[in-house]
């Protein structure tokens, strides 16, 4: 156990960062988070919450001051905003837990997932920094699925493209889980971790999940494409077309799953049935 010490967590009003910071005040560390307007920042009692903007990293610098690890989420910025970042952590800091993604394939030069390429510029920089860096892989988000809750909200239909698609998204208290292992515990330094749910769930099923946790029953609509496309209006076209084609590709052949949340941790990931009971409220 790292005692004694201050980590900021940066990202901590998103999903996986609030549950990193909610996780960490149960240790002997001092807990800091990063947000552009502290007083709107609904975080636990015992996080410091201090202002601050990746967008401008020159803003950074009180923020960082006494800390020595930092968990960041990265909200796909650019390059040259990335290296800023990372070089004002790394005047202060000498450990980093990032959020990165599963797209990210190690074995080539140029990263042709777009989502894949924007985490690859982040990890760039952190891998050439000097710093102690362990990367967070997940393959997928089941708050992703909250994309849903406005047609839950109207009706029982649920429209969507590749229903069939296996996935095994991740209760967002999992991520935090490794990640506060690695933030806290030595023994993670230059770990990728890829992480999944224990176990793949097909789109039509998680409807069925939020359904019972819900005491409905609601129904997959599937739609072709470029409907779903339109209708993600949540995401730049461009965007949505990459995620949609990446769930294609589990229509037939589900995901693989990883043993790492239990490997790291010493529990079992929850499921997708947990999570929905858990987000009852998102659907409301």
């Amino acid at each position: 156990m790292v005692e004694n010490s201050r980590i900021l967590v940066i990202g901590a009003t998103g999903h996986v960062g609030g549950q990193v910071a909610a996780q960490l005040i149960a240790h002997p560390v001092t807990v800091r988070a990063l947000a552009r307007d502290p007083r709107t920042a609904a975080l636990p009692t015992g996080v410091e919450v201090v202002p601050g903007d990746l967008t401008a990293p020159d803003t950074l610098h009180y923020a960082l001051d006494g800390v020595d690890t930092v968990f960041l989420t990265w909200p796909m910025l650019s390059e040259e905003i990335a290296d800023a970042v990372i070089a004002q952590i790394a005047e202060q800091a000498r450990r980093i837990v990032l959020l990165s993604s599963a797209a990210v394939d190690d074995a080539v030069a140029v990263q042709t997932n777009p989502i894949g390429a924007v985490h690859a510029a982040i990890e760039r920089p952190i891998l050439e920094s000097g710093l102690e860096w362990t990367f967070l892989r997940p393959h997928g988000f089941a708050t992703n699925t909250i994309e849903w809750a406005p047609q839950i909200r109207a009706g029982d239909l649920v429209r969507g493209a590749y229903g069939a698609a296996t996935v095994a998204l991740l209760h967002e208290a999992d991520i935090a889980a490794v990640a506060v292992r690695a933030l806290t515990t030595d023994g993670h330094a230059g770990a990728r971790y890829e992480l999944t749910s224990s176990a793949a769930l097909p789109r039509t099923e998680q409807v069925a999940a939020i359904g019972a946790a819900l005491g409905r029953t609601l129904t997959w609509v599937e739609i072709d494409l470029e409907q779903a496309i339109a209708e993600m209006t949540w995401l730049p076209p461009e965007t949505a077309r990459v995620v949609l084609t990446g769930l294609a590709g589990y229509v037939d052949t589900p995901c693989t799953t990883t043993t790492t949340i239990q490997e790291v941790t010493g529990g079992p990931a929850r499921s997708y049935h947990q999570w929905a009971v858990d987000h009852v409220a998102d659907f409301s």
